[in-house]
This record gives structure tokens, C-alpha cells and sequence, in this order.
């Protein structure tokens, strides 16, 4: 078939790529021209497993073209995707400017029938207001039928998730735009789920928020365990054991981050007041990751009392291991607390460095574990890097000034914590050793 992917952000380049390799012809117009050059080159301009690979190979074949000319992306396809950012905006509510952009630069170029489908998360209603848009554009109603089509890829894991992931929601109106998208999407092998715009565009947002929830109720479970000298890993465990709970998402940590669970989370609860519908349980969840992800820091005040002039190692930026990706990491806020403390900080990261350097240039980054570690009062674990797993913590004992480490993602034996002698260890539900 052919398609148009509009955008060439991290869903819109995965979208791209996997249909292209499905034998479609893709067009994705991208109006970044920094960007461009590097897809046309074959250099992702995102890290995710198996990217570069796929990239080429699109290129190769010539399944997958990249251009700035919406126009001959938008006459020579059949589908169009759209797959621009939709931020939050400082109520809560979510921006869909750019979706909007899109819709009012396309309209000229749409002279047959085609698919306009949402992969963007956006809130209930949208793909009656795109409907909406379009026929004030002069868009000819038997020329389009608006579908939405939100994805569900995990970062570091998208290009597996998009060939096999467990469900595919479609929502739309229209018989004639359902047998497309069967058609588009029968390769993959993967259960549809056909609905209405307005359910297929909650689903997203329902699916992120219950993960959210369990995270945060795991946290709040983790924090008590901590004074009630239990386990959070045993009870996880033993949660997980239970077939109408499963063990996926109860790990305690420092919390969530990511382009899409603090996001959606808060994007839902504004998207209820709109409606005069209190969703507590979801505003609960926010505030608790919210709190969750500078406990590190609070950790820190009890534990000296005063922490100026300190000098604390942050191991791993980015919200999640293997990928580069800061948005809305712990280690942004936990970074901004210690600075607000006078805190002297050093920092590493296997990929998130140069990003993390825009927003903060003044603090000292390392290329390596150990570097970090040097002369250090304390060092605070934010992200479950693999290298992480294997560190040396008799070597750690040797080379920081005070061996105080936070581990805010439950990461080290607690046994050979002992062994190392270190002089103090707080976990998130796990024990904490002071000698």
C-alpha cells in the first residue's frame, strides 16, 4: 500500500520503517532539516534496538523515502499518518498544535480518497474536531475518513512491539476506512481491536495510566516497607503469582518517567474535568511519582542533615536502560533539588550525557563509572544500566570519600553491600544498612 508518514519523531520513524518493511511503499516528510540528512544517510536520529539496521535496509530497498515535500507524499499515498509531538501544556491539557498544522497543511494536497489516521496521542474528540477541520478546509467529504490508531511501543523494544505486539486498536466510523486499515495492518499477524474514535482514543491513555498506577502503588507499598523492616521484592513476587495481577510493572523504584506515562497520566485527568469526572485514583498516582522521584534527595537531608558543598555521583540519566531518551527522567528533578541544595554533582550515563548537558552545563560529566565515583560523599543509582549490575563496591569503598549509596532501582546484593563494608546503603523496599 501506499502510505505517508507525517513526522519522523520516535513513532513516526518506527511507523515508517515497519510498514516499509512490510512491502509498502512509505513516503515520511520531515520538515527538520538536520534530521532529514541524517535519515537520508542511513544515521538514526533516535537510539532503538535493531534502528540502524532497519534504517539502511529501508533505504536499500528504496521502501521508505524521506523528503520534506508534503505534497508529493500526501498525492502519492493512500494512508496518512500522522505522527507529530502533542505536549503537555501547563494545565494539563494537551497541546495538539501541531496535529492542527498538519491538518491545515495537508488539506490542499487532498483531491481522492484517502485514510487520515492519528498514531499521535491525543485526547477524546480529536478525530471528530480533525473531521471537523478538514470539511472547513474545503476537503471534500468522500475524499477522507479519519481513523485513530494510537500506538503502543516500548522505548528500546518499539520495532518488536510495532511486528509483535499484542493489540492493534482502530477506531473509526467508517466500514470502508476499517477494511483499509484490516488490510494495511493483516500482514503483522496481530489482534485488532475495532471500535469508535472516541474509545480507540482513551484506550491509550487508559492502557498508560493502570501501568502508572501500579508503579506508584508499588512505590508507596516500597516506602512502608522500608519502616516496616519487609521486602518489597518478596511481596512483588508473591503479587505477581496471582493470575489477575501478573508480575509485570511492580517493580519499586524511584519512579516513572518517559514521553508518555507522566504525560497521558495527567493528560487523562485533565481530560475528566473536562467532563465533570473525578479521576482521584489517577491524580493520586501523579502526585506520588512526583514525590517518588526526588526521594533520593530526601534520603540524602536525613542522612547528613546538610548536604551543601557535597559532592554526589548520579549514575545513569536517561528514564530507562537502553535507550537516550531524559524526558521527564528522575535524574532531571533529582539533578535540579541537589543544585537548589548546593550540591556539587558528577554524572554518567552511557547515552543520555550530551542531552542532559543542555539543560545542565555546569555540572561535571563522566565517561566512565569509576570516574564518577571519585571523591564522592554519595552516589545516586537512577537508571538500571546493565554495566551497573557488575560494579565493584569494594573498589566503590575505595575511591569515594563516603561510601553512602542510594539505590533508587534496586540493583545491588544487599549481602555483598555488607561484605564491601559500605559505610551506608538505602534501597527503595529493600532494607537499609548503616555501619
Amino acid at each position: 500500500m501506499n502510505i505517508c508518514v507525517i513526522g519522523a519523531g520516535y513513532v513516526g520513524l518506527i511507523t515508517a520503517l515497519c510498514f516499509g518493511k512490510k512491502e509498502n511503499k512509505v513516503v515520511c516528510v520531515e520538515k527538520n532539516r538536520d534530521k532529514l540528512n541524517m535519515l537520508k544517510n542511513g544515521v538514526p536520529t533516535i537510539f532503538e534496538e535493531g534502528l540502524e539496521e532497519l534504517l539502511k535496509e529501508s533505504l536499500n530497498t528504496n521502501s521508505v523515502k524521506f523528503t520534506d515535500n508534503l505534497e508529493m507524499g500526501i498525492k502519492s499515498s493512500d494512508i496518512l499518518f500522522i505522527a507529530v509531538g502533542t505536549p503537555t501544556k501547563d494545565n494539563w491539557d494537551v497541546d495538539i498544535g501541531q496535529v492542527e498544522a498538519v491538518i491545515n497543511l495537508i488539506s490542499p494536497y487532498i483531491n481522492k480518497y484517502k485514510v487520515v489516521v492519528t498514531k499521535s496521542t491525543v485526547p477524546v474528540g480529536t478525530q471528530k474536531y480533525i473531521t471537523s477541520k478538514l470539511l472547513e478546509n474545503h476537503v471534500s467529504k468522500e475524499y477522507f475518513d479519519v481513523v485513530s490508531n494510537p500506538e503502543f511501543l516500548r522505548e528500546g523494544k518499539a520495532i518488536y512491539d510495532f511486528f509483535y505486539g499484542d493489540k492493534i486498536v482502530i477506531g473509526s466510523e467508517s466500514q470502508k476506512a476499517f477494511e483499509v486499515m484490516r488490510k494495511l495492518y493483516e500482514p503483522f499477524k496481530i489482534k485488532m481491536v475495532l471500535t469508535n474514535p472516541e474509545t480507540a482514543e482513551l484506550i491509550k491513555y487508559t492502557s498508560n495510566a493502570l501501568l502508572s498506577v501500579k508503579i506508584s502503588f508499588m512505590n508507596e507499598i516500597a516506602n512502608l516497607c522500608n519502616k516496616a523492616c519487609a521486602d518489597i521484592d518478596v511481596i512483588a513476587y508473591a503479587l505477581g503469582l496471582d493470575k489477575r495481577i501478573s508480575p509485570l510493572f511492580l517493580k519499586a523504584g524511584i519512579g516513572y518517567g518517559g514521553s508518555c506515562f507522566p504525560k497521558d497520566t495527567k493528560a487523562l485527568v485533565k481530560m475528566s474535568e473536562n467532563y465533570n469526572c473525578s479521576l482521584n485514583i489517577v491524580k493520586a498516582t501523579v502526585d506520588v511519582n512526583e514525590k517518588q522521584r526526588v526521594l533520593p534527595v530526601d534520603i540524602l537531608l536525613e542522612h547528613y542533615k546538610i548536604i551543601e558543598g557535597k559532592t554526589v555521583a548520579i549514575l545513569g540519566l536517561t528514564f530507562k536502560p537502553d535507550t537516550d531518551d531524559i524526558r521527564e527522567a528522575p535524574s532531571l528533578y533529582i539533578i535540579e533539588k541537589l543544585l537548589k541544595n548546593k550540591v556539587n554533582i558528577k554524572a554518567y550515563d552511557p547515552m543520555g550525557t550530551k542531552k542532559i548537558k543542555n539543560i545542565f552545563p555546569d555540572i561535571t560529566y563522566c565517561d566512565g563509572m569509576y570516574e564518577c565515583l571519585e571523591n564522592c560523599d554519595a552516589m545516586i543509582i537512577c537508571t538500571e544500566w546493565n554495566e551497573f549490575y557488575s560494579i565493584d563496591l569494594c573498589k566503590v569503598k575505595e575511591i569515594m570519600r563516603e561510601s553512602v549509596i542510594i539505590d533508587g532501582r534496586n540493583m545491588l546484593d544487599i549481602e555483598k553491600i555488607k561484605e564491601a563494608n559500605i559505610k551506608a546503603y538505602y534501597s527503595v523496599g529493600k532494607g537499609n544498612i548503616k555501619n
